[in-house]
């Protein structure tokens, strides 16, 4: 069951981004022929008005078909008669609609888990933890540690993990009056812990620009991530460190085993991912369809070949292909480890 809901999220997520390159598609006149979720034969087909809508049998993509997006066409209604502008918002359309879900999916998560203040207040206490043992209460406010005033939760982190194991003599404010309490920190995992959590405060407004920050955080990250992909310093070796469709349908499984608000957020990881991804500048990507419009305009409006790009894209998705098989059998391979 969990493996179907993968599945489905996965396609959800290809859904959405295919649906921005056919709703701009649509906006700007294009005649478009095909709108496909999957790869490979044909499950099912059905032809409305001028377009066919079609599920296929492998779910690792899916695509738009435009009339003259890579080849030559002399009808008006072809892509590359659009306007360079026009032909932007469609490209750029999938990546965006796939970062305006990851910003969608990420209110309901902050809305049930809450968005952790920037405050040192306490939001739970671990059941025996140090913290505990010395009558550390939910919803307190730690004022100092060893005299250091804490004017932040990072500030009081940073205090508890330098103390080397040695007893904390830590101020906190509950209920308007002070409490000195004496604890000693306990290594966990190499890091010096108290068995404290950050207090997280909920509401609509809080989890709506939480989920943008978080986006935009995430976005930081993965574009590093790119960066290292492209020059080979990915810690560990690309292998292992990139998943193909069974290794992200494996751990969307594994994420919608432990509750449907860690499936959203693993959810909005993907379509973030797949966004970014989609923009580098590859054969066969929508980064290199946008930089050759760039490129036609800085010409004059001047086209390439559509034919000769056609071919180009064509090897870029055959180099993709390729390197899919390669990630999804090291995928294979970690599935019997």
């Amino acid at each position: 069951m969990t493996i179907i809901v993968a599945i489905i999220l996965f396609g959800v997520i290809i859904f959405i981004h295919e649906l921005g390159h056919f709703s701009f598609a649509k906006m700007s006149g294009v005649l478009v022929h095909e709108f496909s979720i999957g790869m490979g034969p044909k499950i099912i087909s059905r032809k409305r008005g001028e377009t066919e809508y079609s599920i296929r049998a492998f779910p690792i993509g899916g695509y738009v078909s435009m009339e003259g997006e890579d080849e030559d066409s002399k009808s008006p209604r072809a892509f590359g008669k659009k306007t360079i502008p026009q032909r932007l918002s469609v490209i750029f359309a999938g990546p965006i609609f796939n970062l305006i879900l990851a910003v969608i999916l990420l209110i309901p998560v902050f809305m049930v888990t809450g968005v952790p203040t920037q405050e040192a207040i306490i939001g739970e206490v671990q059941k025996s933890s140090p913290a505990q043992v010395v009558g550390v209460e939910s919803g307190d406010r730690i004022v100092d540690i060893n005299d250091k005033k804490i004017d932040s939760w990072e500030t009081a982190v940073n205090e508890i993990r330098a103390s080397k194991g040695k007893k904390l003599e830590m101020t906190v404010l509950r209920d308007g009056k002070e409490k000195e309490l004496a604890v000693t920190p306990k290594l966990e995992k190499g890091v010096y812990l108290i068995g404290i959590s950050q207090f997280r405060e909920k509401g609509v407004i809080k989890s709506i620009v939480s989920s943008f920050t978080a986006t935009g955080s995430m976005s930081v990250q993965m574009v590093k991530f790119v960066g290292q992909l492209v020059t080979g310093t990915v810690p560990g070796g690309v292998g292992n460190s990139v998943a193909g469709p069974v290794g992200v349908i494996g751990m969307v499984s594994d994420a919608a085993k432990t509750g449907f608000i860690n499936l959203l957020y693993f959810g909005s990881i993907i379509s973030l991912n797949l966004g970014i991804l989609n923009l580098l500048p590859f054969p066969a990507l929508d980064g290199w369809r946008i930089l050759m419009i760039i490129i036609e305009g800085l010409r004059g409006g001047k086209k390439f070949d559509p034919n000769k790009e056609g071919m180009v894209n064509l090897i870029g998705l055959g180099v993709l292909m390729v390197f899919m098989i390669f990630v999804t059998y090291k995928d294979i391979l970690r599935l019997f480890k």
